[in-house]
Parts: structure tokens; sequence; C-alpha cells
């Protein structure tokens, strides 16, 4: 788990520490990164009732071509580029962003896969 209720620094750049602790709402889950390969999710619950579907990995994503309006469902082949962090494109890593090449062609993914559970891609 991660903590993100850090107050803040001083003017001098010193921390400055909290008397109350550390509260349950301050606390963050760790970041997935999601591959291509066979499916594989799992659901977790958050803060207030609500869901999250974490995606470790998957095959498929919703390919929408802004001409025509038309969604499919195509295979990802492969990881072509990604703004988030260079070293991502080697290891084949999908996040919001990312250039990803599919069957009909080279797409952008705007869904976060880490918090939707879905990638969608719209064609480039």
């Amino acid at each position: 788990m991660y903590w993100h209720g850090d107050i803040g620094r001083k003017k001098t750049g010193g921390n400055i520490i909290s008397r109350r602790g550390k509260r349950k709402v301050e606390l963050g889950s760790v970041q997935i990164d999601t591959k291509i390969g066979k499916d594989k999710r799992k659901i977790v619950k958050r803060r207030g009732g609500n869901i999250k579907v974490r995606v470790f990995s998957t095959e498929f994503v919703n390919l929408t071509d802004p001409k025509t309006k038309i969604t499919k469902k195509t295979k990802i082949i492969d990881v072509i580029e990604n703004k988030a962090n260079q070293h991502y494109i080697r290891r084949k890593i999908i996040t919001k962003g990312a250039i990803i090449e599919t069957e009909l062609g080279n797409s952008r993914v705007t869904s976060r896969p880490n918090q939707s559970g879905i990638i969608n891609a719209i064609k480039i």
C-alpha cells in the first residue's frame, strides 16, 4: 500500500510532520502493469462500496474507427509507443495514451486499464 497523506513542506524545505498519524482514506494502491497475453483480471473493492477491475493482461481491444463510428473487438499485436515510460515499450506494458498495433492498424489507447478493466482505443 502507498500513503498519499503527505501534508507538505515548510518554506525552509523541511517536511511537515502530522500529529494525527496515517488514516485509511490516505492509503493508495500498487500500480498494475497491463501486458499483452491471456486474459487475467481481478476485482478490487474500494472506498464507498465502489469496485475497480484491474487488468493484469489481455489479448483484445475495443477499437473505434472515428470516421465510420464503428467499434470492433480486435487482437493486440504489439506496443509501438508509450509516452508514460520509454521502457514500457520493451516490456509491452499498456497504459492510457499508448500507441498499439492491432489487426486493423495502429491505434491509441483512450481508457485506463487499471481503473476500468477494459482497453478502449481509437484508430489512428
